[in-house]
């Protein structure tokens, strides 16, 4: 397979990206990609990114790390590997994984996959809670005309969860 880029040498480095649903993939040959700044892939260690630059080479030092309370993982091992031990682990290397995993996916909670009917549920009922805290704050606040708005919109609500 021949580079994307000069179109003459063999590609040694494939890339693959999606952009809003689309694979895009780019083929390059070694000075291809030298010349547009991508490392070697088998360089790159996702704890070198998580724990900062150069903490690869501490950890090879025998510098001292972290380890898991549960599993016994360390540092060197999530580097050797690019995945945590258990759900402590979470917990452990919390420092530098929170804006990692922001970067890396929409948010840093996993809520799964639901049927679409059972995402519908939870999205009324998540409104429903909402407006009842409106409508309490509001009847605190003595501001009724908003208080019965707030009302009729939580009887329309009951409505539309009921059928």
């Amino acid at each position: 397979m021949l580079c994307d880029v000069c179109k003459c040498n063999d590609a040694t480095v494939f890339l693959t990206q999606i952009l809003e649903g689309k694979m895009q993939k780019v083929n390059l040959c070694d000075s291809c990609s030298k010349e547009k700044g991508v490392q070697d892939p088998t360089g790159f260690a996702l704890a070198d990114l998580l724990l900062g630059i150069g903490a690869a080479e501490e950890i090879e030092k025998g510098a001292p790390t972290q380890r898991c309370g549960v599993c016994g993982f360390t540092q060197a091992d999530f580097k050797k590997t690019g995945r945590l031990g258990c759900s402590a682990c979470y917990l452990t290397f919390a420092e530098g994984l929170g804006s990692l995993l922001k970067a890396m996916h929409k948010g840093t909670e996993h809520i799964g996959k639901l049927p679409q009917r059972a995402h519908r549920e939870i999205e009324l009922g998540d409104r429903m809670k909402s407006l009842n805290a409106n409508l309490q704050k509001a009847v605190t606040e003595e501001d009724y005309e908003s208080a019965a708005s707030l009302r009729d919109q939580i009887k329309k609500l009951e409505m539309e969860i009921a059928s």
